[in-house]
């Protein structure tokens, strides 16, 4: 199966990445179906894209009428074989949990067309281990998109043990023709590129939360004012070429020592999952979360990461 033959995309798991990965294909003319088990928020999908795609709007990306089209290419499914019939490609965005994507993709396999191909949306899950209960694991790959996935450009496109070469290519291909930036990530590696490098950041974060350092407003400070700024232009091995490779060897030799090397999760962290502080949700985490400020807080962070995009500079925008 090629890209430019694709026209109808499944996607199973309509909670806070499944629905704005429909919004980015059916906003890009794609078919989607979409499927969850709570009815509840299948049906709240329509909703959150008119709210997600509020912010488009008012920054002149997107016409209401164009909107109404997108919306109009999502079909609500209520049952898996409804989700498959037609798919050509399979998304799963459903709980980071080994043993449910192995069931899911059991069962869609037993539904799908012989040539679907079947993606996953983990975030760090082996795609070889949520692979084995698959007949055809020669279809099967990663496709971690980045939250807000109807905003943020990047996917890691990961390839199991056992997919294919021409598969790979073809979901690459199937992600440009949608408006996405695919990364490809050739060894399938725990956490892959994007959460390796994130939770090694959070890691220290958290530690110097632990011992005193710095409380976390200061520490969201020191990366949103200081080096944060220039992450949307450079990358970190941009960045060390810029500053000399030899300046950033003599820094890690002084400094790795002093970093967390901890390989659990840290105390504080268990606390707080036991205090029910579990950040936005929760309405407490490392701050605090009134729902009036996670909302405008979310809008904020979506205008802002769209006006940062639309100011990179063009080999960034076109991907390398």
């Amino acid at each position: 199966m090629q890209a430019k033959d694709i026209n109808t995309i499944g996607i199973v798991g309509a909670g806070l990445m499944g629905h704005g990965i429909a919004q980015v294909f059916a906003f890009h003319g794609f078919q989607v179906n979409i499927y969850d088990v709570d009815p509840t928020m299948l049906l709240a999908v329509p909703d959150r894209i008119r709210e997600n795609a509020v912010v488009f709007e008012e920054l002149g990306l997107v016409t209401p009428e164009a909107i109404a089209a997108g919306l109009n290419n999502i079909t609500l499914c209520t049952t898996l074989p409804g989700l498959t019939d037609g798919a050509q490609v399979i998304i799963e965005a459903v709980s980071e949990k080994l043993d449910l994507k192995i069931a899911v993709f059991r069962e869609i396999e037993s539904y799908a067309a012989e040539d679907a191909i079947f993606c996953s949306n983990t975030s760090a899950i082996s795609i070889t281990d949520i692979s084995q209960g698959l007949d055809h694991r020669e279809r099967f790959l990663g496709t971690h998109y980045w939250n807000p996935p109807h905003v943020l450009p990047c996917v890691e496109v990961i390839k199991g043990e056992a997919t294919s070469n021409e598969v790979f290519e073809t979901v690459c291909e199937l992600l440009q023709s949608a408006g996405k930036d695919p990364v490809r990530v050739l060894k399938d590696v725990p956490g892959f590129l994007g959460n390796r490098l994130q939770h090694a950041m959070w890691r220290e974060a958290v530690a110097m939360v632990e011992m005193g350092i710095a409380h976390p407003a200061d520490i969201d400070k020191v990366v949103k004012n200081g080096f944060g700024l220039r992450c949307a232009f450079l990358g970190p091995l941009e960045t060390a070429d810029l500053a000399g490779i030899d300046l950033s060897r003599e820094v890690h030799a002084y400094l790795f020592p002093f970093l967390s090397s901890t390989t659990t999760p840290s105390p504080v962290l268990d606390t707080m999952c036991r205090e029910n502080k579990l950040g936005a949700k929760t309405g407490q985490g490392f701050h605090d979360w009134p729902e009036a400020k996670r909302r405008g807080f979310v809008k904020q962070r979506d205008e802002t990461l769209l006006k940062i995009l639309s100011m990179r500079r063009p080999d960034e925008k076109e991907g390398r």
